[in-house]
């Protein structure tokens, strides 16, 4: 018998190495409204993107002194963000304030406060972990983001891989978007939620092309897989599973076949409603908002781009470390009080904070009590799109 007390996989796999700000996640849930991460855009700003030049500079010598900052004890990444008065900025993550007890020591800061005329800003930082299931509860909203729906499903939802149960403990996260090639319409979520299961071990299984995929997800289930409902399926892990070579994708995506009938074909999201079929980059201070299965609809903005992080990943639900994979490029997000993304969000869309037809701007996949990291969406589209051999886009307006 499986084990009522569920055990999330992304709090187990912990991300080594990130570029920018990220600290280690408290898996908590609460009861009343979050403390919002939202900035509001301040009108007659540049778009500080990856094509503003400031922001090129930076990148560029972020790039160049990483390997040498990584080498310092307990820092875990760098990346490029903004000081506190909105300077482009190298961000140096650290597991402890190496800072504060050098100079309780009387030594010299390990970190220095300017790279090649660029400011430095060291942000504390813990562990990051998969943001994939959880024994927390879902929070209070109007909307409940874990229940099993009628046919055809919204997404934003509860919901993961039918045979995601192994060890004594299940696993599952959000079924996040909906997306196309023209013909066939997807569930997109992460590849740790859908594929990640790559040994027989304890549950004599691996996943494998045809396996469906239910909703909701077996943490909310009891891990029952009888108490719920199957929405689409597996594709060959080799396509539908962005990490399954483990090397050569740089995004943590997942996909599955819609059975016809069972996901609203609008791709509409559970509290936001339907999106874009545009997208949109990552820029800082961009407001955003995601749907996800644990703290359902939350607020935040974007504090780092050009993020690289090294992940740790399990062969199966609660299994052995397998391998690890390192990112570069990714969106770091500010996370107050685990307040945008928590366990079992694995697997969220990020869109602009609008109330019409919001554009995606990335795929959220793991994170700590202060930050979150996702892929950005035209990686994972553009990833599908040489997989499938198709244009693959998002389902919307």
């Amino acid at each position: 018998m499986f084990k009522t007390t569920l055990l999330s996989r992304s709090s187990r796999l912990l991300v080594a190495v990130i570029v920018l700000a990220l600290t280690s996640f408290l898996w908590t849930s609460c009861n009343q409204k979050p403390e919002s991460n939202t900035v509001e855009p301040n009108s007659g700003q540049p778009v500080l993107n990856k094509d503003n030049p400031d922001i090129q500079k930076v990148m560029k010598i972020q790039d160049k002194h990483t390997k040498a900052l990584m080498k310092i004890q307990d820092v875990i990444g760098t990346a490029t963000g903004l000081t506190e008065d909105g300077r482009p900025a190298i961000l140096v993550l650290t597991k402890t304030d190496i800072k504060a007890s050098a100079l309780a020591q009387g030594k010299a800061s390990p970190i220095p406060d300017i790279l090649e005329n660029i400011p430095v800003e060291i942000l504390v930082t813990g562990e990051i972990v998969h943001f994939k299931d959880t024994p927390s509860l879902e929070k209070t909203t109007a909307v409940s983001h874990t229940a099993k729906q009628t046919p055809p499903i919204k997404l934003g939802t509860s919901g993961g891989w039918r045979y995601d149960l192994a060890n004594g403990y299940c696993c599952s996260g959000t079924l996040g978007a909906l997306i196309t090639d023209g013909t066939y319409q997807y569930i997109l979520s992460n590849w740790h939620v859908l594929y990640s299961d790559i040994v027989s071990g304890g549950n004599n299984r691996v996943a494998q092309a045809g396996d469906p995929v239910n909703q909701p997800g077996m943490v909310d289930i009891s891990c029952n897989a009888a108490n719920s409902q199957d929405v689409a399926t597996l594709l060959d892990p080799s396509i539908g599973g962005s990490l399954y070579n483990y090397t050569a994708a740089n995004v943590d995506a997942g996909i599955a076949k819609v059975i016809p009938g069972m996901v609203d074909p609008s791709g509409s999201i559970l509290e936001i409603g339907t999106i874009s079929s545009k997208t949109v980059a990552a820029s800082l201070r961009q407001a955003v908002k995601k749907s996800g299965r644990t703290t359902g609809l939350t607020t935040s903005s974007v504090s780092g781009l050009n993020a690289t992080i090294s992940v740790s990943y399990e062969n199966e639900c609660a299994g052995a470390t397998a391998f690890t994979k390192t990112y570069t490029g990714q969106i770091v997000l500010k996370n107050r009080k685990s307040s945008f993304l928590g366990a079992g969000d694995s697997g969220s869309l990020m869109v602009e904070n609008v109330s019409t037809n919001p554009r995606a701007i990335g795929l959220l996949y793991a994170g700590s009590s202060t930050t979150a990291i996702a892929n950005p969406i035209n990686d994972v589209l553009n990833f599908y799109s040489s997989k499938l051999g198709k244009t693959v886009s998002m389902v919307g307006k």
